[in-house]
């Protein structure tokens, strides 16, 4: 017998464990659970700033299948929800150019 997942909370979950204190600001853990998509976005606090305001982490849920859209991270995404019992085969990282496999 295959194995269920509820992918909503674990990838929330381990989405916004992206949102961690910065040296010189802060990240913020967004979620819209409607559209099951799920981002951390990290913001300077020094002023003026050198660096804008950026996006850390973002991911999707559709259809039964974690999208993930962005990783700027050095800690892969797609690691921590394998780690979290999500299949590799159940995760497309768009940011690096991965697609659906065609159906035959």
């Amino acid at each position: 017998m295959e194995r269920i997942i509820e992918l909503t909370p674990i990838v929330q979950h381990i989405v916004e464990s992206y949102a961690r204190p910065m040296l010189k600001g802060r990240s913020y853990a967004l979620a819209n659970t409607t559209e099951q998509t799920f981002a951390v976005v990290d913001v300077p606090d020094h002023y003026p700033r050198k660096f804008p305001a950026g996006l850390a982490v973002l991911a999707r849920i559709e259809a039964d299948v974690v999208f993930i859209e962005e990783d700027t991270t050095d800690r892969p995404l797609v690691d921590e929800l394998v780690r979290a019992g999500i299949p590799r085969e159940q995760i497309i990282c768009t940011y690096l150019g991965e697609t659906l496999p065609e159906k035959v």
